[in-house]
């Protein structure tokens, strides 16, 4: 092959990539990859197995400290990778992490452990996917941040919108296109009735669960059953409740679409309303506003009562001078102001068909998966390339940190100015300290500063 021929095929090769709107780039490694899971709930597995799904890759190790579920995750990855082996399972990460043989680390833990989990793998040699939010506290977010350049890992946020198909191309066709015309609001809700509120009785800790280990850095609380499948979330002592879960996806896309850094201020205010009977601690109504430098974005939810817009339940909202743009996970649809132009209408895509073990797997999201795999592609491109992922965990931080500093607008009724430099809030002490929560001793909280 001579040059000419060289340069025109590989200017073909560019074209028919960038061609590809939904698509982020795919150049998996060929090699094996030795991957661990540090937590092997819900989307712990759902995110080993989709990563199954698209590369080359050997489960090694799994942990978790509650023994029935790495069972289930060992029967099934033992079906799931090529080779059928069962990986090695481990209570303690730190023991699993001592081996030094891992490639990838899936952090899948509750947000109260991946600041741990997910700077110990780094420090093990390991790029790592971690799970958003990718912190409980700003401080935590700050120290994952340092550790992964100063590790020089690939750290991939489950951000994964970033990586939805429709919402790529919405980016491309709307929003770059400039079919909004010039932006001046953005709105941003979950009205999913996703609040645990229930007030079970306290019970001896079961045999197969080592709740110490579960519980680790953050505040032990009664036993009063198995924590999984969001009883934690309805607790403070180990996320940031609703906007912690659901603003971070929404704020993240916003700010992903149309090119936003750090809100300059933010405020919010809410509190437990209507569902005050049950345990849970977290707002069941809450108002943010992330304050950029042309225009705000507003958070809002409610685990009750109904939608506004029943076809966008958790959704973002963009409000341009030509147009308005609706879209969430499942769908979007661009409403011109201009009566005489037509709306423009996108699906969510599904890939049952090519992915037929989709439909039989336990909990899966179906609309979330190819973005999920499409996601994976992504990281594992970055790590070949030893490149930024398009989920980059300083932007997943930046949606973290915004949505932590919401609630804590919201603690102290005052208004959150960051200063990202000085790692504190401008002019507010007592908001400042609020920035970095207590660690159950031993455990150490991981930022020095």
């Amino acid at each position: 092959m001579n040059r000419r021929q060289f340069l025109k095929n590989t200017s073909a090769a560019i074209f028919a990539l960038s061609a590809a709107s939904y698509v982020p780039t795919t150049f998996a490694a060929e090699k094996t990859k030795r991957v661990g899971l540090i937590g092997c709930g819900w989307y712990g597995k759902s995110d080993l197995w989709r990563l199954v799904q698209v590369a080359p890759i050997e489960i090694v190790s799994l942990c978790d400290p509650d023994k029935h579920m790495l069972a289930e995750a060992v029967e099934i990855a033992g079906q799931r990778q090529k080779s059928h082996k069962q990986p090695r399972t481990y209570g303690d990460y730190r023991q699993m992490l001592k081996e030094k043989d891992l490639d990838i680390v899936l952090v899948g833990s509750p947000d109260h452990w991946h600041a741990l989990h997910a700077i110990a793998a780094m420090e093990a040699g390991a790029d790592v996917y971690c799970q958003k939010p990718i912190s409980r506290d700003v401080l935590e977010g700050e120290a994952m941040l340092a550790a992964a350049r100063k590790l020089k890992r690939v750290v991939q946020i489950g951000t994964q919108r970033k990586s939805t198909p429709h919402l790529i191309d919405v980016k491309k066709q709307v929003v770059e296109g400039g079919m909004l015309g010039k932006i001046g609001h953005v709105d941003l809700c979950c009205y999913i009735h996703m609040r645990a509120n229930g007030n079970p009785p306290l019970e001896p800790v079961p045999e197969f669960l080592d709740y110490e280990m579960w519980t680790g850095p953050a505040p032990l609380r009664p036993y009063d059953g198995l924590p999984h499948l969001r009883w934690w979330r309805t607790f403070t002592e180990y996320g940031n409740g609703i906007v912690g879960d659901m603003c971070v996806h929404m704020l993240d896309t916003a700010r992903w679409m149309l090119k936003l850094g750090w809100p300059k201020r933010i405020s919010s205010e809410g509190g437990i309303f209507v569902q005050k009977g049950g345990k849970s601690n977290i707002s069941d109504t809450q108002t943010a506003t992330f304050e950029f430098d042309d225009f705000d974005a507003v958070w809002q939810h409610r685990t009750w009562g109904s939608a506004p817009d029943p076809d966008y339940p958790w959704a973002l909202f963009i409000y341009g001078e030509k147009g308005t743009l609706k879209a969430s996970t499942m769908r979007a649809d661009f409403i011109p102001n201009d009566k005489k132009e037509k709306t423009i209408h996108f699906d969510c895509l599904f890939e049952k068909d090519k992915y037929p073990e989709d439909v039989t797997e336990k909990n899966i999201e179906l609309n979330a998966a190819p973005a999920t795999r499409k996601h994976m592609q992504d990281f594992l491109a970055a790590i070949e390339t030893r490149g930024r992922p398009v989920a980059d965990i300083e932007e997943g931080h930046i949606s973290t940190a915004s949505c932590i500093m919401a609630n804590i607008s919201m603690q102290t009724g005052r208004p959150i100015v960051y200063d990202a430099k000085k790692r504190a809030v401008v002019g507010d002490s007592q908001a400042t300290k609020l920035l970095r929560r207590g660690y159950r001793h031993p455990w150490k909280h991981p930022y020095a500063g």
